[in-house]
């Protein structure tokens, strides 16, 4: 046990000598003034060392990737949307009615030519009555030749006559024939004229009967060749009601078939009445329907005279290269080129916008400075800046919410412009 203390050393004024010891705790006295002095021995060896390695001045602050402002050429695009719409729809009708559909040659999805055959109706009747015409036909044609025969029967008639009364008017100079004889001769010749008139009017009426039928004739031939439905214009079959055993009439409402002529699609497209002024035929565009995982070229076509005073908006067509996948009705998401330009830009991230406006952070002497920005237009993770930078500036790729006006930060400079370039590990 440890007696109290009772004097101290005047050498050493804030020591404390012990008067009296228990010696069996001398060890454990001797261990811990070890411990102390080593310690301290510690201390003073690294803090020397500690001060002989400072940071460099180069390394202070957080790593940042950032970028000059390049010049590119960019587009001027708009965003439509809209419904694939067969450019101009064919419907396809029975030309006679009253008929029996027989045969279907052709389904929905089929490409079709210019007059192939869709759709046979039943030709049975018409079948009988060509029968009919065919006789009809011959009969005219012997009435024909039988009225010829009698038109130059008379006209022999008549000839007889004529010579009959001319002898009959010598004789009757010399006394031989009397008065009563030349006018019998005259009266001959003028009933042989009759005849020949009458024979005339009959060839003539023959004639009429044997062009009457042959008009038949060719109704029916055509009545038989509208029994084969065909498609006006070549194109894709969209629809069809016609159904095998159905009575088709003209009458109906219905098409049997709905073709896109030529497959031609648009994309039927409704845009804000303040880009109307900025859209004309021609311009390109590039338009990706639902379900396509690449966009298909397209062009625009037309442009509304007028715009919907309910909802604002303009109808646009869009005519769209000719794609075998493409399905009218499907809807579709469109990029119209509208114009190109060089423009100065920066990486899309770059730019950051608040209640004022746009703005970007820039590093001056490794210190973060925000500047404000007038932004252009934008497209492939780049943003014009119309006002507020020039090229030699340099500008924080990605500022977001880490960095703040005053920051001190350690610049890194990228190889390119877009934001995907970053290096890793900076902000």
């Amino acid at each position: 046990m440890i007696a109290r203390a009772t004097a101290r050393n005047p050498s050493h004024p804030h020591s404390i000598t012990l008067s009296s010891v228990n010696w069996n705790c001398v060890p454990m006295v001797r261990f811990a003034r070890i411990a102390a002095v080593s310690l301290l021995a510690l201390g003073a060896l690294s803090a020397p060392a500690l001060a002989a390695d400072p940071v460099p001045a180069d390394e202070k602050g957080l790593a940042v990737s950032v970028t000059h402002p390049q010049r590119r050429e960019l587009s001027d695009t708009l965003l439509v949307t809209g419904s694939l719409l067969p450019r101009e729809e064919i419907q396809v009708g029975p030309e006679i009615e009253g008929y029996r559909l027989v045969e279907l040659l052709a389904e929905v999805g089929d490409k079709v030519e210019k007059g192939q055959v869709l759709a046979r109706l039943s030709r049975d009747m018409l079948d009988v009555q060509l029968a009919q015409n065919t006789a009809n036909a011959a009969k005219a044609k012997a009435t024909i030749a039988q009225q010829r025969a009698q038109l130059d029967q008379t006209l022999a008639q008549e000839a007889e006559a004529s010579s009959a009364v001319d002898r009959t008017r010598q004789l009757r100079k010399s006394g031989v024939a009397s008065q009563e004889q030349l006018d019998e001769r005259e009266r001959a010749v003028k009933v042989a004229i009759a005849q020949v008139a009458a024979a005339r009017e009959a060839l003539a009426a023959a004639e009429a009967d044997a062009s009457y039928v042959a008009a038949q004739g060719a109704e029916i031939q055509l009545r038989l060749a509208r029994t084969d439905i065909r498609a006006p214009e070549s194109g894709v079959v969209l629809a069809r009601t016609a159904r095998i055993g159905a009575i088709v009439l003209s009458t109906r409402s219905d098409p049997l078939f709905t073709i896109a002529r030529d497959g031609a699609v648009d994309l039927d497209a409704e845009v804000p009445e303040a880009t109307m002024a900025r859209l004309q035929v021609g311009q390109t565009a590039k338009v990706t329907p639902a379900g396509f995982s690449h966009p298909v070229e397209g062009q625009v076509r037309l442009i509304a005279a007028q715009v919907d005073k309910s909802t604002r908006l303009g109808e646009v067509k869009i005519a769209l290269a000719d794609d075998p996948h493409l399905r009218p009705g499907t809807y579709g998401r469109g990029v119209v080129e509208l114009g190109r330009r060089d423009a100065l830009t920066v990486p899309l991230s770059a730019v950051m916008f608040d209640a004022e406006g746009a703005y970007v952070m820039v590093v001056e002497d490794a210190t973060v400075r925000e500047r404000r920005v007038t932004a252009g237009l934008k497209g492939h993770g780049l943003v014009e800046i119309t006002a507020g930078l020039k090229p030699q500036d340099v500008v924080v790729v990605r500022a977001g919410g880490f960095l703040r006006e005053g920051d001190r930060v350690r610049p890194v400079m990228t190889t390119g412009i877009s934001a995907s370039t970053a290096p890793a590990g900076a902000r």
